[in-house]
């Protein structure tokens, strides 16, 4: 396993590991609108537009193969985690995670989970910060871990 900065020529593969992993784990639980919205962040084109922001974007390679995606947006928010399904459950979420958390500016980390992944952020140390909210169709758990110094 490789973990590594998202490069350009990565961008149609990374939104592909996104969209199946949201496919197969969350959009059941979506409205069409939420399932648009997210289409839509997920697109090749939006994650170019992101790598010029305040963003850190890492994949996680099997065999040259990209399987995952994790995105830390200002320093201290992840935007994106996905492992693409036929590879969920082989630490490779965490791993991701753990590179991601790394780069932080800030000793709390915040994270809108999908509900799908509360569960998975519980076990990592994230706890929940606020009520269940939705955003143009996307539900998600604000949550929140505080890094050890």
């Amino acid at each position: 396993m490789q973990i590594r900065t998202l490069q350009i020529e990565d961008l149609e593969a990374v939104s592909a590991v996104c969209m199946e992993a949201f496919m197969a784990s969350v959009a059941e639980s979506l409205s069409e609108e939420g399932i648009a919205t997210f289409t839509k962040v997920a697109a090749s084109d939006a994650f170019f537009e992101r790598m010029s922001k305040d963003t850190n974007m890492l994949v996680a390679l099997s065999d040259d193969e990209i399987v995952g995606v994790a995105e830390l947006r200002e320093g201290h928010h992840v935007s994106m985690l996905f492992v693409r399904p036929d590879h969920q459950r082989h630490g490779i979420g965490t791993q991701l995670l753990d590179a991601l958390l790394l780069l932080t500016h800030s000793p709390k980390v915040t994270v809108s989970a999908s509900l799908s992944s509360i569960a998975a952020y519980q076990k990592y140390g994230f706890i929940d910060c606020d009520d269940i909210n939705e955003i143009a169709g996307l539900v998600y758990q604000p949550m929140d871990i505080t890094l050890p110094k």
